[in-house]
């Protein structure tokens, strides 16, 4: 009985905000790059696969479970980046839960010896239910905490809705520094579940930073030696959709192969209804390991949270895995562009 209520209060608290605008996050967002921008479709310079995994608050009924997939690959004699991407994210609380497939395009130009501008798109389709009959409503419950099996409330439209999605993005770099602006549901689509419109609120991200580099450490012997990365990167992004926004500030430590990150998610500045927002310190770790052809790296972050959930919550867990590799002639060597230098995790 108390498992139920607590289903209807956390519905009430957090769904709404999914309904209205919201889209899904991850910590380690430099590791779901087409997630985050279009433009990073085959920045890699080579095919590249990979694969994410966040749950959040999992010590609660109200969790929210994302997971995704993706596949780039840089066409050397374009120029340009092509790639897929298929996500779902799921609300256990409700049921609520959405599939997006997209097709991604990045073209690549050099502006000077120094700064390289990639700009992208990406066009895709998604559909979204979610399961009313899971749900309490407040007519449902009596005054000893008994509830009852039937509600007044009723659903004029299909629990199930589809629309097409459409998003851009930029980036500039050089050898130590980029900086990239994305913007997705472009066509501000109808989102609603129960009839009428909803219209879906562009997301914004702006997302920035340096990889300060040291000396690099060397692994092999002989013909076989090759340099390993030994560097230091703040980074942050900044992003809004509708009337939320929030900040990602933070570092990441690479001891090749070793990577280590530490952020902070919140807008100390800002207070809603009273309440400073203060969201979660981010702990990271990954594994990268990099041959002449092939770079494997796989990540694990926990979040903190800091809000008014508190440690109870279970905070958040999230896994990322690619792998990338070089599929053109062994004969001809890849042309010598500049990859961008934010981290893989």
């Amino acid at each position: 009985m108390l498992a139920k209520k607590r289903n209807f209060i956390f519905f009430i608290l957090f769904v709404p905000g999914l309904v209205t605008a919201q889209d899904a996050q991850y910590s380690q967002f430099y590791s779901n790059p087409l997630f985050l921008n279009p433009a990073f479709t085959g920045a890699s310079q080579l095919t590249r696969v990979g694969g994410n995994y966040r749950n959040q608050w999992p010590s609660l009924d109200a969790n929210f479970v994302s997971y995704a997939v993706w596949v780039d690959h840089f066409i050397d004699d374009k120029n340009s980046g092509i790639g897929f991407y298929a996500g779902r994210d799921r609300a256990t609380i409700s049921g609520l839960q959405s599939t997006a497939i997209s097709a991604h395009y990045a073209y690549q130009l050099a502006l000077t010896e120094i700064y390289t501008i990639r700009a992208g798109f990406s066009a895709g389709y998604v559909l979204r239910d979610i399961n009313f009959g899971s749900l309490i409503f407040g007519d449902q419950i009596n005054p000893d905490g008994t509830i009852n099996p039937t509600t007044q409330e009723t659903f004029d439209g299909s629990s199930v809705n589809n629309y097409f999605d459409l998003g851009a993005g930029a980036l500039i770099y050089s050898e130590s520094a980029w900086l990239g602006v994305s913007a997705f549901h472009l066509n501000r689509p109808n989102q609603s579940l129960i009839g009428g419109n909803s219209t879906l609120p562009r997301k914004y991200s702006v997302h920035v930073g340096y990889k300060f580099f040291f000396t690099p450490g060397l692994v092999g012997e002989g013909m076989f030696t090759r340099p390993q990365e030994r560097s230091v990167a703040p980074t942050a992004q900044y992003k809004f959709q509708g009337q939320f926004d929030q900040l990602d500030l933070g570092l990441y430590f690479t001891y090749e192969p070793i990577v280590f990150g530490l952020w902070y998610r919140g807008l100390p500045l800002k207070s809603i209804e009273g309440n400073v927002n203060n969201e979660s310190i981010v702990f990271l770790m990954g594994f990268k390991q990099v041959s002449k052809k092939e770079i494997f790296n796989i990540g694990y972050s926990y979040d903190l949270t800091l809000s008014g959930l508190g440690a109870t919550s279970g905070g958040a867990h999230e896994f990322s895995i690619s792998y990338s590799w070089f599929t053109g002639d062994p004969r001809k060597p890849p042309k010598n562009v500049r990859m961008i230098p934010c981290p893989d995790f």
